[in-house]
């Protein structure tokens, strides 16, 4: 039994990283990004694994299974909705009409069709799925990216847990470090890596300021140190603060820090094959941000609550970004050889109802779903699973969230056994499920 002690006593419900720096000011430059620092350098551990990485694409809402990658063409109309089936690469197996892409790459990531979600709420599906462990009001347990960073620890100077858009639901600390403490939170990007001139707040100077504007500033609070130190006889927290800032200024002016949000310099061919939408050129991001030494990224995604109009929703403004730049993003990471040693997942909130609604659309369903995994030695072109004949139950290879994070964990180099400890000292089990042995 691995057992890590947590050096952080704070709570971080509801606590993000998008104020981390504030590059335009001095106090910027001295608060916040070096005070996390302080933290994540002091409890991390970098024992372990730390080759694999990890891409997490959580589409928020609930995608529904029945019209993607688990249709039922054979139920009646009200269970199998308006879209046609059709083959996919794997001899026998369909996905429904919008998925073409996925369909034509079923080859390259495996879909668990036996996962059993056990939850119909949102909330707490965020913080079930993300974490695998089952909201408790006493013990705020930690999502995977948060696990990963407090365990490994940084690789670079660029943060080990990054978050790309806000679309997770935080009300019961889905996807946030919980117990381990906030220095162990993502660091959120909610800027559109699509649009015109991108910048990342915190990271990108602002309009006028560069690196040389910068490095003057620091001189001037170097010089206001100085004077400080005259005055007050503290040598030991004068280290550790300079440390710090130290560390924060080289956050933003390393080499890996510019580059990685340098999207732009991106060939236009390989831009358009991911899609010049903001899922597309996220996935692209993230991978560009594995590439620069984040260990684990998230990829957010709103608007699968389809309780109306789900397949006008899914056919013309959900389903098509995906489709397109998930992929892309597995033929991406292969042909770079980073797929072996980056894994890929597609989760969500839970499946959506057999039975179509009044106002044509699906309400929330807690004992089936579907999961996609690829990379770090999944087996490709697999499909695990089934459910009966309407899709409402898992049939055969049944697998619940607690499964799903161990096997990621495992991917990750992540004990099976990893105890942490919480502010008030309880040690606390974080994974307690099993691996999906098909996967490893």
């Amino acid at each position: 039994m691995l057992t890590l002690q947590n050096g952080s006593s704070r709570d971080c419900d509801g606590v993000s990283r998008r104020s981390f720096l504030q590059v335009g000011a001095l106090a910027g430059l001295g608060v916040s990004l070096p005070t996390w620092l302080a933290s994540q350098r002091a409890a991390a551990s970098t024992a372990g694994r730390d080759d694999v990485n990890c891409i997490l694409i959580w589409t928020r809402g609930g995608t529904s299974h029945h019209d993607t990658f688990d249709p039922k063409p054979d139920a009646p109309v009200s269970v199998r909705g308006e879209f046609d089936v059709i083959d996919t690469a794997l001899p026998g197996i369909k996905f429904t009409e919008i998925c073409p892409n996925m369909a034509k790459e079923a080859k390259r990531f495996a879909l668990l069709r036996g996962w059993n979600p056990r939850n119909g709420s949102h909330g707490t599906a965020d913080q079930w799925v993300m974490s695998g462990r089952r909201f408790n009001q006493a013990v705020g347990y930690p999502t995977y990216g948060s696990v990963a960073s407090y365990y490994h620890g940084f690789k670079t100077s660029m943060p080990p847990f990054i978050q790309l858009g806000t679309q997770v639901d935080r009300r019961f600390g889905g996807g946030t470090a919980g117990i381990l403490g906030q220095e162990f939170n993502p660091f959120e990007i909610d800027a559109d890596p699509s649009k015109d001139k991108f910048t990342v707040r915190d990271i990108t100077p602002p309009s006028g300021i560069s690196m040389e504007r910068v490095d003057r500033r620091r001189k001037m609070l170097a010089v206001v140190d100085q004077l400080q130190r005259k005055a007050e006889l503290q040598p030991t927290a004068f280290r550790a603060v300079d440390e710090h800032y130290e560390t924060a200024l080289n956050m933003i002016t390393a080499p890996e820090t510019k580059q990685a949000f340098e999207i732009e310099k991106e060939d236009d061919a390989l831009r358009d094959a991911y899609g010049r939408h903001r899922f597309g050129q996220s996935c692209l991001m993230a991978r560009r941000l594995i590439e620069s030494g984040v260990r684990f990224v998230t990829v957010t995604d709103g608007g699968w609550d389809t309780h109306q109009n789900n397949f006008k929703s899914l056919k013309s403004s959900r389903i098509p970004p995906v489709d397109q730049a998930l992929p892309q993003l597995l033929i991406d990471l292969e042909q770079r050889g980073m797929l072996d040693s980056t894994l890929v997942c597609w989760l969500t909130d839970f499946g959506r109802t057999p039975n179509v609604n009044s106002a044509s659309g699906r309400d929330h369903w807690a004992t089936a779903g579907f999961a996609i995994m690829a990379g770090a030695g999944v087996p490709a072109g697999t499909v695990l699973g089934a459910t009966d004949e309407q899709g409402g139950t898992v049939s055969r290879d049944e697998y619940w969230s607690d499964d799903i994070a161990t096997t990621i964990y495992m991917k990750l180099g992540i004990p099976h056994d990893l105890i942490a400890r919480a502010p008030d000292g309880r040690p606390v089990r974080l994974i307690e499920g099993k691996p999906i042995r098909e996967w490893m």
